[in-house]
């Protein structure tokens, strides 16, 4: 079986999507890209993650091409080929529907830095226009707007989160879903203060020291 870890990672982190409360059903999915091997491994398209096991992950290369896996490969393949071709540093992709953050992208709005916990993203989360899911379109709109930075909303649709590692884009995933859910509740207040892109840096050269 090629790329086990891999295979172990997506089934074990796409029960975690959810019960983090990440999406719901069959919505989202996930990816990691063994350079080395040049293989990603992803999500097959519509199966309940709850009864999703290892030798269900599909095998593809860069090109998109399934390599090894019996199931179709999840509908966003687009978008994640695109990401690592854009970014050498992306290993892992996970695309979420979590309420508060797919909440602010169907405002059209991005996440500011409203706290600290942003930073693991970066100084804020942009938002990619709408396109419909599955599409070039909406793969060439995400990797126009993410950048540099480690998430990116997707207009009235969800959540992209990227990493070096799947429980790294994973991590990014969920404090983008706390921070959204702050800015949304800090918003039915008052109007919530922005942390200045200055601060945002400084506490970005921090998280590159943070852990052990």
């Amino acid at each position: 079986m090629l790329l086990k870890t891999e295979r172990n990672d997506i089934a074990t982190f796409g029960r975690k999507l959810i019960s983090a409360g990440l999406t719901t059903g069959t919505g989202g999915n996930l990816s990691l890209f063994n350079r080395p091997e040049n293989l990603i491994a992803i999500s097959p398209s519509g199966i309940e993650y709850c009864n999703m096991q290892p030798e269900d992950i599909v095998i593809l290369d860069l090109a998109g091409k399934v390599v090894e896996g019996r199931l179709k490969p999840s509908s966003e393949l687009d978008f994640h080929l695109a990401l690592y071709k854009r970014r050498p540093d992306i290993h892992a992709v996970v695309h979420t529907h979590s309420i508060y953050a797919t909440t602010i992208a169907c405002l059209n709005r991005e996440i500011p830095a409203v706290h600290y916990l942003l930073g693991f993203a970066g100084t804020k989360v942009p938002v990619a226009p709408y396109a419909t899911f599955g599409t070039p379109e909406l793969a060439a709109n995400i990797t126009r707007t993410i950048g540099a930075y480690n998430a990116v909303l997707l207009a009235n649709h969800g959540l992209v989160a990227v990493g070096p590692t799947m429980a790294g884009a994973f991590s990014i995933a969920e404090q983008v879903e706390f921070v959204a859910r702050l800015y949304y509740q800090a918003g039915c207040i008052g109007n919530p203060v922005i942390l200045p892109d200055k601060e945002m840096e400084t506490v970005i050269r921090k998280f590159g020291t943070y852990g052990q």
